[in-house]
């Protein structure tokens, strides 16, 4: 199946998300690794973007992506709890007082 979003045809999960957002994924998650100095002008930027009236929707937006994507794949999000050990009482040695 193709993704095809705004006519371009997004190939990787990145890709897709890029399109749908109109930025760069990496602009609002960071990237690992970077220094203070390129995360204050990265979310900088990010401000910027959110300021102009083209954007202004985008949390909206992304929160309609997110819910989208979890609807259609409810895989992601099968969580298994795991079981929790039984609790050992540890028993005390010494005189009390």
């Amino acid at each position: 199946m193709k993704c095809i979003v705004a006519g371009h045809e997004a190939v990787t999960a990145s890709e897709f998300a890029e399109l749908a957002l109109g930025t760069p994924v990496e602009l609002w998650l960071g990237v690992e690794g970077e220094s203070d100095e390129e995360r204050a002008a990265r979310l900088d930027a990010a401000r910027d973007i959110l300021s102009d009236p083209d954007y202004r929707n985008l949390p909206d937006d992304l929160v309609r992506l997110a819910a989208r994507v979890v609807d259609e794949h409810p895989d992601l999000l099968n969580v298994v709890p795991l079981a929790r050990p039984a609790r050992r009482r540890s028993a005390r040695k010494g005189v009390a007082a």
